[in-house]
């Protein structure tokens, strides 16, 4: 297997136009799908877009967008923002043949749990709604801290995760965020209390995306309760030794 390449495409003042970022998305892919490149994560910011995916309803979408624009996009999900302050990643891999679609997001969520948990940030999946959540507490209501929507073309993954950092949550007040309207976001700066900086999380996210990337064993952290997307049957969860 090749070495997982990261490239910083896009960054604070250079955040990366969303629909710039999918025609390099298209081009990584090919060259990847072609094994003429390694597989290759990018990373980057955007500035303020809104991107709805296939299953987005039309009461989902905002009605005043601020001045961002709305992109329907060819991944899976619903409608979901992308901002200052939020690192956005593609991992455009080769899915090995033992690796299925729904056991590559667990490892990209996977990442994302153990980059929350260098922060001192205790974070898991619940099972029905894709993503990185806290748990209910005193703070606030169930809320998502990272988001995920993927396209798999040719076994080749392409579109990714958005990691909250400290971008301005009044952009999710304009929408309902993943389809998801009994639920909250937040950021890490908000659950610390401090700022932290994209900067800040890039070497964590690195660093777990090469390792669950590289396809061996590990250890899933334990899931929080199933809570199904409003409107969806709660899926079977498989259990295996």
């Amino acid at each position: 297997m090749s070495e997982l390449r990261f490239e910083q495409v896009g960054l604070g003042a250079d955040a990366l136009d969303y629909l710039a970022a999918w025609e390099l998305q298209r081009d990584v892919h090919a060259r990847v799908s072609d094994d003429e490149q390694p597989g290759t994560v990018l990373l980057l910011e955007h500035p303020p877009v809104y991107t709805a995916g296939k299953r987005t309803e039309p009461h989902e979408r905002p009605a005043d967008a601020g001045g961002a624009d709305v992109v329907d996009v060819d991944r899976g999900g619903k409608i979901t923002f992308h901002g200052p302050g939020q690192l956005v990643g593609y991992p455009i891999v080769r899915l090995p043949d033992h690796v299925k679609v729904v056991d590559y997001v667990r490892r990209v969520e996977e990442a994302l749990i153990q980059v929350c948990a260098d922060l001192g940030v205790v974070t898991a999946r619940v099972p029905g709604r894709s993503g990185v959540w806290l748990r209910a507490d005193d703070r606030g209501p169930e809320r998502k801290v990272a988001a995920l929507g993927i396209r798999v073309s040719r076994g080749v993954t392409m579109h990714g995760f958005s990691l909250n950092c400290d971008v301005d949550l009044a952009w999710y007040d304009r929408f309902v965020p993943c389809g998801i309207a009994d639920a909250g976001v937040t950021t890490l700066s908000q659950e610390l209390g401090r700022r932290v900086g994209v900067e800040e999380v890039l070497p964590s996210v690195e660093r777990h995306l090469r390792d669950l990337l590289a396809w061996g064993p590990y250890t899933p952290t334990p899931d929080y309760d199933a809570r199904p997307e409003p409107g969806r049957a709660p899926r079977i969860q498989l259990l295996t030794p």
